[in-house]
């Protein structure tokens, strides 16, 4: 699971603080380099003012050997929470579950469940968006396809934009280096994930202050 924290405006709900970005890398031992295992999770405002922008991806570290086979698990669907009120409970969520060659997405709504155990939304609240095919590069048509009340979608794989010297880092936390090389060397060079962002205008999220943000995976059992 991922966490940010976005603070908001008050009539307009205009993004305050930026950019909001959590991530690791097969850290999680349960999921260790499987198909639910997040890598990063982005919030920020969008190119307008009014929207919000979701981005969660998922299984890192796909090499370019194994990019163009690379596709969502049709078992696992990622939910993005968000918190209006601060109470560390989901008030709404996002659900992206793959569906053949689309990914459906579901909300922004309010959840049948909390806690983590959220079930699928009503179909009332679901959009779909085809999974745009390794090696495009052009997106525009992809990114509004079958879309719901101002939501717009984009799944398939990207570039993994993390970047991290893990070389380095496994020295300085060893004692034999104080500090990291300037560029330094990214681990995560040519390597992918597989994507999933949702642009929301900040009409659908509501409420005053702060919202709290986060990412799970939900394998179905």
């Amino acid at each position: 699971m991922k966490t940010s924290k976005i603070l908001l405006g008050l009539a307009t709900i205009a993004l305050v603080s930026g950019a909001i970005i959590a991530a690791d890398h097969i850290d999680a031992p349960d999921v260790k380099g499987g198909t639910s295992d997040i890598t990063d999770f982005y919030a920020f405002e969008g190119a307008s003012a009014s929207n919000l922008v979701f981005v969660a991806n998922v299984q890192g570290l796909i090499s370019p050997e194994n990019s163009a086979s690379a596709k969502f698990d049709k078992d696992v669907m990622v939910e993005i929470n968000i918190d209006t009120d601060g109470d560390n409970i989901e008030d709404l969520v996002i659900q992206a579950v793959p569906n053949g060659n689309n990914m459906d997405v579901y909300g922004p709504a309010v959840p049948n469940e909390t806690g983590g155990v959220s079930t699928m939304l009503d179909a009332k609240f679901k959009s779909s968006v085809a999974v745009t095919t390794y090696g495009t590069t052009q997106i525009a048509a992809t990114v509004n396809a079958s879309l719901v009340s101002g939501v717009k979608a984009f799944a398939g794989l990207r570039d993994d934009p993390f970047f991290m010297d893990f070389a380095k880092y496994t020295e300085i936390i060893g004692g034999t280096a104080t500090s990291f090389d300037n560029p330094g060397a990214d681990t995560f060079a040519e390597s992918n994930v597989l994507s999933v962002v949702v642009e929301v205008p900040k009409t659908m999220i509501g409420g005053t202050g702060t919202i709290n943000t986060w990412v799970t995976t939900k394998r179905k059992q």
